[in-house]
C-alpha cells in the first residue's frame, strides 16, 4: 500500500500540472520579480550540528533570488508571499524556499496571506534534518517596512533601496535564532526571466530531506518541471 506522503505527492503533482496547462511557466507563483544580492552568515546561539547554520562568514556571497504571490490574485487581494534563494557557495549550489506563513506554533506549518512581503514571516514550512534533529529555517524583513505587493511595483521600489532580511533557523516547536543577513535588489534586466528552483534537489548544505518531506513535496516538483520542459 503506498505511504500517505506518497499519495499526497502524486495528487500535488496532477493538480500542479493542471494548474501548468494554463498558467505557463509557473503553475503557482506565476507572478514574480528576479532580484540579487548577498547573503552573510552571522553564526547561530542554536546549535544544529551543521555549519552552514552554526558558523559565519567573513565575506558575504552573491545569491540570486525569486519573490512572488503564490495565487497570482490581482492587487489589493493579499496573497502568500513566496521567496526562493539560490546561493552558490563552496559545497555547490544551494536553493532555499520560503513561503508567508505563521510564527508560532503550531501556524509554522500553514500558509497565511499578506498584502505586503514587509509584514510577511517566511518560513520554510518543510523540516531540513541536522545531525541534533529536525530545524525549519524562516525570513523576517528588518526593512523597508512598506513593501508594495505587486511585483511590478516591488521590483521599482527594490531598484533604489534594498530589501534587508534576517534569516532564521527553529526547532519544530522552539524559539527563532537569528543566523544570516539577506540584501536583495531589483537589477537591470528582464522583471520575471525563467527560474527554476528546488530545495528538495539542492538543499542547504549539511542538511538532508526526509523521505516523508520528499515524497509528499518531489512529486510535484517534478511533474511540473517535466511539463514546462516540453513547451
Amino acid at each position: 500500500m503506498p505511504h500517505v506522503s506518497t499519495v499526497i505527492g502524486h495528487a500535488l503533482g496532477a493538480g500542479f500540472a493542471v494548474l501548468a496547462s494554463v498558467r505557463r511557466p509557473h503553475p503557482i507563483h506565476p507572478h514574480g520579480v528576479q532580484l540579487r544580492g548577498s547573503l552573510r552568515r552571522t553564526g547561530c546561539a542554536l546549535r544544529t550540528g551543521v555549519p552552514w547554520f552554526d558558523g559565519a562568514d567573513a565575506v558575504p556571497v552573491r545569491v540570486l533570488a525569486r519573490a512572488s504571490r503564490s495565487a497570482g490574485l490581482p492587487a489589493p487581494l493579499p496573497d502568500v508571499i513566496g521567496l526562493a534563494v539560490q546561493v552558490d557557495g563552496d559545497d555547490g549550489r544551494a536553493d532555499l524556499e520560503l513561503a508567508s506563513t505563521g510564527r508560532g506554533w503550531p501556524s509554522r506549518f500553514w500558509l497565511l496571506l499578506h498584502r505586503s512581503p514587509s509584514r510577511a514571516h517566511l518560513g520554510s514550512l518543510f523540516p531540513y534534518r541536522t545531525p541534533t534533529g529536525p530545524v525549519l529555517v524562516a525570513a523576517r524583513t528588518r526593512a523597508p517596512a512598506d513593501l508594495p505587493m505587486t511585483p511590478e511595483a516591488l521590483g521599482e521600489r527594490l531598484e533604489s533601496e534594498p530589501w534587508r532580511l534576517t534569516l532564521l533557523v527553529a526547532r519544530p516547536r522552539g524559539a527563532w535564532h537569528p543566523f544570516a543577513e539577506l540584501e536583495l535588489m531589483r537589477e537591470p534586466g528582464p522583471l520575471d526571466p525563467l527560474l527554476r528552483f528546488d530545495a528538495g534537489r539542492h538543499p542547504l548544505p549539511g542538511t538532508e530531506q526526509y523521505d516523508w518531506a520528499r515524497r509528499a513535496r518531489q512529486p510535484s516538483y517534478d511533474r511540473v518541471q517535466r511539463d514546462a520542459a516540453r513547451r
